[in-house]
């Protein structure tokens, strides 16, 4: 076992930047890299380089640390042992011991394994390294001297966090983030990168080490696996998919959260500010760790930890009436009153989350609906509001304030787009096959049921009602796992597909053994007959043509079922619907819509969602209107 040094020297900075600093108040804690840059140009005194003279294989840190003010930096807790060999472990192995925070003692075995590391990365053939930099520093900076250049404008309104540096570090920080703006010219938004710039500099030999490590990850062209959002479009979709993945991962907190926030969007928009540069250093370094080795999904999984822990914190009093948004950014702040490092990096990598495939393919759903509403990959930022304006919602089978939580429940994709109203028994009558001419060529769509006892329910349907057609006579099941049911009263609850709620029952399948149909449970109803297709103009939500369209999120074809009851999402025929199967039906209606059934199934896991036999006062579906 190789002994890393564990109190490096009070290395002084070289040199102090020409431009003001806010001084920190009396007691602030100056740590938690909560400083933030303007966008307004900036004088930089350029000092020459140390010598590239650092010797990583032991524990000094000459040639390290001198971007940092060691009396801010946090003194490592007892000693560090990391394996001679720890860079030839296994992938597996490696995630491991950084999860378990085998290098989280060691300010010189970061520095020394954080650049190899990143060297790991795949990434486009042609990346700047350290020698351009040197040379576009030289060039934008000239020799000793002081020039005047302003921060890259896919800064602007990003917080730019120095962490520990000291003022000659963030100096350099500056001239790394120009540089990066200099040459990667498409990078139009990027919250995150000024992050990992300050965390990185921390750790670097000098400049050209920390750009060169900040580069390979912007140009990573790792499959799944992207690092860095670097415009609105990717960093708006990435919000949406966390927003998707709370909503799953951590109903009681998005409960919560729904319950306080008028737009849980633009909550959840803040997500990646809850870790940089909300953590303190401690803990944003940890995740940095882990970062490197396993890409964004290691973001997502801090972040709904932290949400998770934030409910469990604000459950008994509430967050009626409260700034949610700054309650969830003082929480964050002040993480160490509440959760170790390890034990939040614990409880992250307890959450099941689903593989990084369908977590791309979820993405790229979000992206899309967003370009679907004007969002452009060199947009800066949004030129309108992208929430729904419940206000202006009528129903006569919810409140406005009852149709806001079903609204943050359905994924963030679809939660863009205002309701339509596209059937009502009371003013469509009490028809099954106006239903399906009423419904077809929308997708997906919300059934809400008002029972004559006052009960409401219904379901989220993730596919085109059109899609009973493709069965036939056979009356198949057809639909993916975003499909739910829930109930609205007396109690709000969902319950989604068991395998979300159970993910241990199924296995992602292998590529080589992936299937295109899916597969047609045994017919629970009778033979399917339709009057007529739906006409193009009729479609309200962006529906891609089936060829070369993307596997949808959650299709069944991507796991290995443990029964055919598992997918039995929504079946349709001239004699009813039924929602759910297996065991029983989550909802079934007759060819009136005047009388319907609930009962346990096995594909949502649920209870009956209200009396086992009802009958219907009011029935609606509810599209999504293309703005």
């Amino acid at each position: 076992m190789l002994q890393v040094g564990l109190s490096p020297p009070r290395c002084p900075g070289a040199a102090a930047a020409a431009f003001p600093m806010a001084e920190p108040a009396a007691g602030e804690d100056t740590g938690t890299g909560r400083e933030v840059l303007g966008s307004s140009p900036v004088t930089i005194v350029v000092t020459s380089e140390e010598a590239d003279s650092w010797d990583i294989d032991t524990s000094s840190c000459r040639g390290c640390g001198h971007f940092v003010d060691w009396d801010k930096m946090p003194e490592p807790q007892g000693p560090a042992q990391i394996p001679r060999d720890v860079l030839g472990r296994p992938p597996k192995e490696l995630k491991r011991l950084a999860r378990e925070g085998c290098w989280a003692r060691s300010h010189a075995g970061r520095a020394r394994l954080y650049p190899r590391l990143i060297q790991r990365v795949s990434c486009r053939l042609v990346t700047p390294d350290a020698l351009v930099y040197r040379d576009v520093a030289g060039r934008l900076f000239g020799k000793p001297s002081v020039s005047s250049h302003p921060l890259p404008e896919f800064l602007e309104g990003c917080p730019v966090p120095t962490y520990c540096l000291s003022p000659h570090g963030v100096t350099a920080l500056k001239k790394i983030l120009i540089c990066v703006g200099a040459l990667f010219p498409d990078i139009t938004h990027s919250p995150l990168l000024p992050a990992l710039a300050a965390l990185l500099l921390h750790y670097s030999e000098d400049e050209a080490q920390c750009f060169e490590s900040l580069s390979r990850l912007i140009a990573s062209n790792a499959p799944h696996a992207a690092y860095i959002d670097q415009s609105f479009l990717a960093h708006q979709a990435s919000c949406m998919t966390f927003g998707d993945l709370a909503s799953k991962h951590c109903p009681a907190a998005h409960k919560l959260v729904a319950g306080a926030a008028d737009n849980v969007l633009e909550v959840y928009s803040e997500w990646l500010s809850w870790l940089f540069p909300g953590l303190p250093f401690g803990y944003a370094v940890r995740v940095l760790d882990v970062f490197l080795l396993e890409g964004q999904k290691v973001l997502y999984r801090i972040a709904l930890a932290l949400l998770k822990q934030f409910g469990l914190s604000a459950a008994p009093a509430g967050l009626q009436g409260s700034d949610v948004k700054a309650e969830l950014q003082a929480f964050v702040r002040n993480i160490a009153q509440h959760v170790t490092a390890d034990k939040l990096l614990e409880r992250a990598f307890g959450i099941r989350l689903f593989s990084r495939k369908e977590i791309w393919l979820l993405h790229m759903a979000n992206r899309k609906a967003l370009v679907e509403r004007g969002i452009t990959v060199v947009q800066r930022r949004p030129s309108f509001h992208l929430a729904v304006d419940m206000q202006k919602f009528s129903s006569s089978t919810v409140t406005a304030q009852e149709m806001r939580l079903v609204w943050s429940w359905i994924p963030e994709r679809f939660s863009l787009f205002p309701p339509l109203l596209l059937f009502s028994t009371s003013e469509d009558g009490c028809s099954l096959q106006r239903f399906y001419r009423c419904c077809e060529g929308y997708e997906p769509t919300v059934l809400l049921i008002k029972t004559t006892e006052g009960e409401v329910c219904g379901a989220f349907l993730s596919s085109d009602w059109a899609e009973r057609k493709k069965s036939g006579a056979t009356s198949g099941f057809f639909g993916t796992g975003e499909c739910f049911v829930f109930t609205v009263r007396p109690e709000a609850e969902r319950y989604e597909w068991v395998l979300i709620q159970k993910p241990e029952l199924a296995k992602a399948v292998p590529r080589s053994r992936q299937r295109s149909p899916s597969p047609a449970p045994e017919s629970l109803l009778g033979s399917s007959r339709d009057s007529r297709s739906s006409s193009p103009s009729h479609l309200a939500v962006p529906s891609p043509q089936r060829r070369g369209r993307l596997s949808p999120f959650l299709a069944i074809r991507h796991f290995l079922l443990p029964s055919k009851s598992a997918s039995m999402f929504m079946s349709g025929s001239r004699d009813g619907i039924v929602i759910g199967g297996g065991g029983g039906q989550a909802l079934s209606l007759d060819a009136s819509l005047l009388r319907g059934r609930t009962e346990h199934c096995e594909t949502f896991d649920n209870p009956p969602l209200c009396q086992e036999n009802f009958q219907v006062q009011l029935l609606e579906v509810w599209g999504f209107q293309n703005a």
